[in-house]
Order: C-alpha cells, then sequence, then structure tokens
C-alpha cells in the first residue's frame, strides 16, 4: 500500500482502472480515488486521454527506432548530442531535441559509455604554475582560421602479443589535426618509437594538404624526443612550417589532442587479440568516419571536413538553420580575434610503463599481416 500511495497520479490511475475492470469488485469509483487520495475527475480525464497516450506511445516506439539506428551507426557508440547530429545528417534530415532523445533513452534503457575520468588530470592542473619556457601557440587554439595552426601528437596502442621477456608489445600513433576544424590531415602507425614514423607523418601531410597549408601556418606539439630531434625541426624549416611546443610537462598546452585520443580509444573497439595489421585498419576506418561522418556540436553540428567546406564556401549543407557559436564574454574579451568554435579537452592519458626504443621494423609488420590474414 506504501509504494502504491507513493505512485505517480497515472499509475494510480491504472490500478484503480483495473481494480473496476474485475468482476469481483465491490468498490465503487469514488472510494476507490479516495483510497488512491486522487481526484476523480482526474480519473476520468486520465481514462478520456487513453487513445492520445497511445499515439504517444507507438510515437515514441517511432523515434526511438530512428534513435537506436543513429546510435548504433558505423558501430561507434553516441550521446545524445551525436545522435542529434547523426539525425540531421538523415536523407531527409530528421530534428529532433536532444532533451527527447535523453528521454527515451532513459525509457529504454538505451546507455552510452560516459569517459571515464582521467587520474592525470590533477597532475595536469598542478603542472600550469610551473615556470616554464613559453609556447607560440599559447593555448590559442582558436586563433586563425582552417589549416592555421596544427597540432600533434604520439599515442601508445597495446598489442597482445608478448616479448620473449613478457613485456607487453605496443603500437606507436602519430597524429596531426587542423585545431580548427578538428580534422585528421595526416597519421602513420608504427612499430617502434624511430623517429622516422613522425617524420613521415609530416611528409604524409605535405603530399595530402600542402596546397590548403598557409605562409604563416603553425604546428605544435609537446617536448617530446622526437619534436626536439634534428630532424623533425629541418624537416619544418624545409617545409615552411613554424614550429610551435608545449611547456615541459603540461598537457593543458596541447588538450584538443589529448582530446583526440582520449575519444579514439573509449569509440575504438579493439580486441585483445589483434595485430598491428588489424589494428591499422580499425584506427584507419574510425579516423574516415571521424572526419567523414560524425558530426562535433562545437563544429555547428557539422563533421570535420563538412565544416573545412563550410569555412572555405560560406555554404551550410544541412537543411536547418544555421547554428549560432556560443562563447562566453569572457572568451570573448580575452580573445576578439578568434574565429573557430572553442576546442575543449581532456588531460591526457600516459602509459603507466617505460617503453623502450624497438628494433622491429617491416619484417615483423609483414608477418603480422600475414598472420591477420
Amino acid at each position: 500500500m506504501s509504494a502504491f500511495m507513493h505512485g505517480s497520479p497515472s499509475a494510480r490511475y491504472e490500478i484503480i482502472h483495473e481494480m473496476i475492470r474485475r468482476d469481483n469488485n465491490l468498490l465503487n469509483i469514488t472510494w476507490l480515488c479516495e483510497i488512491a487520495q486522487v481526484s476523480r475527475s482526474g480519473y476520468y480525464t486520465w481514462v478520456r486521454q487513453a487513445g492520445e497516450r497511445a499515439r504517444q506511445v507507438a510515437q515514441d516506439e517511432a523515434d526511438f527506432a530512428l534513435i537506436l539506428e543513429a546510435y548504433k551507426f558505423r558501430g561507434y557508440d553516441k550521446g545524445a548530442k551525436g545522435i542529434h547530429m547523426r539525425l540531421l545528417h538523415l536523407t531527409p534530415p530528421v530534428v529532433m531535441n536532444p532533451k527527447k532523445i535523453r528521454r527515451l533513452m532513459r525509457q529504454y534503457g538505451l546507455k552510452c559509455p560516459i569517459r571515464r575520468a582521467n587520474p592525470y588530470r590533477k597532475m595536469g592542473q598542478a603542472l600550469q604554475s610551473s615556470k616554464v619556457a613559453p609556447n607560440l601557440l599559447d593555448r590559442q587554439f582558436r586563433t586563425g582560421g582552417p589549416r592555421r595552426v596544427l597540432l600533434t601528437d604520439i599515442t601508445y596502442i597495446q598489442r597482445d602479443r608478448r616479448t620473449e621477456e613478457g613485456q607487453a608489445k605496443f603500437s606507436y600513433l602519430s597524429v596531426i589535426m587542423d585545431a580548427c576544424t578538428k580534422e585528421v590531415l595526416a597519421w602513420v602507425l608504427s612499430f617502434s618509437l624511430d623517429i622516422d614514423f613522425v617524420l613521415q607523418t609530416i611528409q604524409q601531410l605535405l603530399e595530402r594538404h600542402g596546397d590548403e597549408l598557409e605562409t604563416d601556418t603553425l604546428i605544435h606539439s609537446d617536448q617530446g624526443t622526437h619534436y626536439t630531434s634534428h630532424s623533425f625541426v629541418e624537416l619544418l624549416k624545409d617545409s615552411a612550417l613554424r614550429q610551435s611546443m608545449s611547456r615541459k610537462g603540461n598537457c593543458w598546452d596541447n588538450a584538443p589532442q589529448e582530446s583526440f585520443f582520449g575519444h579514439m580509444k573509449e569509440e575504438l573497439h579493439l580486441n585483445p587479440s589483434d595485430v598491428h595489421a588489424v589494428i591499422r585498419r580499425k584506427i584507419g576506418e574510425w579516423i574516415n568516419y571521424y572526419n567523414n561522418e560524425r558530426p562535433q556540436w562545437n563544429l555547428r553540428k557539422l563533421t570535420p571536413a563538412e565544416y573545412y567546406k563550410f569555412r572555405q564556401t560560406g555554404i551550410y549543407p544541412l537543411d536547418i538553420p544555421i547554428p549560432t557559436e556560443k562563447t562566453s564574454p569572457q572568451k570573448r574579451k580575452k580573445q576578439p580575434e578568434a574565429i573557430c568554435e572553442p576546442l575543449g579537452g581532456a588531460a591526457p592519458e600516459p602509459p603507466e610503463f617505460i617503453a623502450s626504443i624497438s628494433g622491429e621494423g617491416d619484417a615483423e609488420e609483414r608477418i603480422e599481416a600475414n598472420d591477420a590474414n
């Protein structure tokens, strides 16, 4: 009885309705409403609205079918905003309020995995006060337009195989992304931490997007040995690219790039048995999805590739009003010349291991590729 009295009015009306329909019921509606502490007029209104409720349930089921289709698109998990933007990219576009999407997800038990809190976040905040040399970018990720500020970094991806000494093996991913459009412009996955794969990432950038780069394009990285090496510095000079570096040990100076790696590792479903060649294929598929089919809220609900075209042509590709940029007054006052949406970021996920530079090379890569086939 206690649970009944604390239920919602609709739940009480439902119980009253069931009681009345019983053959052995001896209580009239007035008494049942008094016991349930609801009004008789409210009960009759609820009965009259049965048809409307049925139509609402049918509409919710149809809408949830669209939500589920968007959620499962390409096999990568999405939250309410991601589903909302995916629906906008359907033909014809489906406009559904994110609040409604969240309601239906709760109603039907659809959950999107939440990114885990990063244990290194506080450590990164503490390092912000360190007195180190300034960098050219100085966290002004919004400065300029497309292809003016590029971010690069390396992340570690564990493989299942073990060395003879019992230590874990890793593949190493080097990425260059546009800070304005968030588009991945170049990436290379390597067996080892040799400097070559970082140089290959720059060369790939120049081959694919060299004609899009500006004369004052800046490429920003951390102070890792790869980016302070003579080969890397000379390659940037020969390519007429300006170089900028984060302060030592400060992940926040390259936050958008770290945030990209966090989303990639959260959405990329790697199996424990995946070898290097399989990991490369899955990363390539995900980056293609990220650039061309994964809209982002701060890119005016466009994908990175769509946003770049929008910035170049001024033509908005979706059949909806162009979303306005939401920037706080404080940020507008601090960065009056910024013309790109803010790029949020999370603290990085440093590897909990010490990786030594291995001697693995192309021979092993061919062996693992054959194993994958």
